[in-house]
C-alpha cells in the first residue's frame, strides 16, 4: 500500500508539473503578445505579434514534443524543456524554429537508426535517445537565450541577415544558427561515423587509432556527416528566409547562410571532439567490451580527464561557436 501511495504521489507531482509548465508557457506567450501590442501602440514602430503567431508557437512545439515522447526521443523532463525551447524560438523568428526543427527531427531519426549496432558500441545507448532536460538545455539553452535577446533587440519577427543594416540582430541570428548547427553537426557525426566508417576513429589530439565510441575520436565519414548536418540546418534557415522575409532584394545575399551552417557544423564537431579528448574521460572496460566515460577498476584509460561530461562538452562547444563564428563571418559576408 505504501508503495502504491508513493507511485500515485509521483504521478500527481508529474501531472501538476506539466500543468504548471503549460500554464507558464501560455502566460509567457500572452505576455509577449500584450507587451508587443502595447509597445507598438506607444512607439508606433513595432509590429504587434498576432494571436495566430503565439498560438502557433505554443501548439506546434507541444505537438512535436508529445510525438517525441511517444517515439522515445525525449523523456518526461526532456519534453518539458523542449516545449519551452521550442516556444521561445518559434515566437522569436520562424527561421529559428525551422532550424531547431531540422536539428531535432534529423538528430532523432539518426539516433534511432541502426540502434542494434549502436548498443554493441555505446555503453550508455538508450532506445530512441530518450534525452532528458539536461541534454535539451545543453543543446538548446544557448539558442534560447539568444532568441530572448533577439526579441528584446528587434521584437518577434523575421528579418534579413545583413550586417550592414542590422548589425546586432544579424550577429544574434548567426550566433543562434551557429549553436544549432554545432549541435547538429556533432550529433550527425556521433550517430553516422561509427556505423558507416570502415576504419577505426583517430584521436583528434594525437591521430592515434582508438576504439569506436571514444570521446575525441574522428573519422572522415563523421566529419563529412557533421558538415552535412550543419548544412541541413543552414538550408532550413535559408528556405524560411525566402518564404517569410520581405524585401530580400534590398538586403545582402542570404545564400551564405547555408555555407555558414556547414562550417559551424564541421568546426563545432571538431571543437567538441577536442574538448572530449582532453576534458572528458574515456576508458575501455574489458568486463563489458565497450568504451565508458567513468573510471573503474575494470577500465583502462584511453584519453581525457574526468573534468566535463558529454552534456557540458556540448554546451561549451555551442557557446564558443556562438561567440566566435559570427565575428569570422562578418569579415567575409557579402554586402548589398
Amino acid at each position: 500500500m505504501q508503495f502504491e501511495g508513493e507511485l500515485l504521489m509521483k504521478e500527481y507531482v508529474k501531472m501538476m508539473t506539466d500543468m504548471i509548465v503549460l500554464c507558464a508557457t501560455l502566460a509567457i506567450s500572452l505576455s509577449f503578445w500584450i507587451i508587443s501590442l502595447t509597445a507598438s501602440t506607444y512607439y508606433g514602430n513595432l509590429q504587434p505579434v498576432s494571436p495566430l503567431r503565439w498560438l502557433f508557437s505554443v501548439l506546434v512545439p507541444l505537438m512535436l514534443t508529445v510525438r517525441a515522447v511517444k517515439r522515445k526521443s525525449l523523456d518526461h523532463t526532456g519534453a518539458l524543456g523542449a516545449m519551452l525551447v521550442g516556444f521561445i524560438l518559434t515566437m522569436a523568428n520562424l527561421s529559428f524554429f525551422s532550424s531547431l526543427l531540422a536539428f531535432f527531427v534529423t538528430s532523432s531519426k539518426l539516433t534511432r537508426w541502426k540502434g542494434e549496432v549502436k548498443k554493441r558500441i555505446d555503453a550508455e545507448y538508450k532506445e530512441g535517445g530518450q534525452r532528458n532536460w539536461v541534454q535539451v538545455f545543453c543543446n538548446g539553452g544557448v539558442p534560447t537565450e539568444l532568441a530572448l535577446l533577439y526579441m528584446i533587440e528587434t521584437g518577434p519577427g523575421e528579418m534579413p541577415v545583413d550586417f550592414g543594416k542590422q548589425y546586432t540582430a544579424t550577429w544574434m541570428c548567426l550566433s543562434l544558427l551557429g549553436a544549432l548547427a554545432c549541435s547538429t553537426g556533432d550529433t550527425w557525426a556521433s550517430e553516422v561515423g561509427p556505423i558507416l566508417s570502415k576504419r577505426p576513429p583517430r584521436l583528434v589530439t594525437s591521430w592515434k587509432e582508438v576504439p569506436a565510441g571514444t570521446n575525441g575520436g574522428v573519422t572522415p565519414v563523421g566529419l563529412a556527416a557533421s558538415l552535412l548536418g550543419g548544412m541541413t540546418v543552414g538550408v532550413a534557415y535559408f528556405i524560411t528566409q525566402l518564404l517569410f522575409v520581405r524585401d530580400l532584394n534590398l538586403a545582402a545575399p542570404q545564400w551564405p547562410i547555408i555555407v555558414y551552417g556547414a562550417v559551424a557544423g564541421l568546426v563545432g564537431s571538431l571543437l567538441d571532439s577536442l574538448l572530449g579528448a582532453t576534458m572528458q574521460y574515456s576508458g575501455y572496460d574489458e568486463s563489458i567490451g565497450k568504451v565508458v566515460n567513468y573510471e573503474s577498476s575494470t577500465s583502462k584509460r584511453i584519453c581525457g580527464k574526468p573534468i566535463l561530461d558529454n552534456n557540458a562538452v556540448n554546451l561549451f562547444s555551442s557557446i564558443l561557436i556562438a561567440l566566435v563564428l559570427p565575428g569570422v563571418a562578418w569579415g567575409f559576408w557579402p554586402q548589398q
